[in-house]
């Protein structure tokens, strides 16, 4: 594969975050980590969290949203997770992060603001 090919390859994987590549062969850990005391869905969706805290972006909360439902999250406990770190974060963080979160949850909330009846 040449320099081009390579570079572009890598940065197509980094974009939709391909597990494999970023763990095996970036040797970045994406892991929830060994905890004694937290759970696997209580763990994602702390890094969710986290995630929206730092601003991190689109396809990253999109991709730690999926990640906290895949291990037993609901969208109720992924939206108040919103809720539950706006005082510490500020508004601006949550409001940013919230039409992102709202297509991992499958939910467009810009066509639902659209609408005249909210949707």
């Amino acid at each position: 594969m040449g320099q081009t090919a390579r570079f572009q390859e890598t940065l197509r994987k980094l974009t939709m975050i391909d597990e494999v590549f970023v763990e095996g062969d970036a040797g970045l850990g994406l892991g929830l980590g060994r905890t004694v005391c937290l759970d696997a869905r209580t763990a994602a969706l702390l890094q969710f969290g986290a995630s929206v805290a730092i601003g991190s972006p689109a396809a990253c909360l999109q991709w730690s949203a999926a990640r906290a439902m895949t291990a037993g999250a609901t969208e109720d406990e992924v939206a108040d997770v919103l809720l539950t770190i706006a005082p510490v974060v500020g508004l601006s963080r949550v409001v940013c992060a919230a039409p992102d979160v709202a297509a991992a949850l499958g939910y467009d909330v810009t066509a639902a603001l659209e609408e005249p009846d909210g949707g």
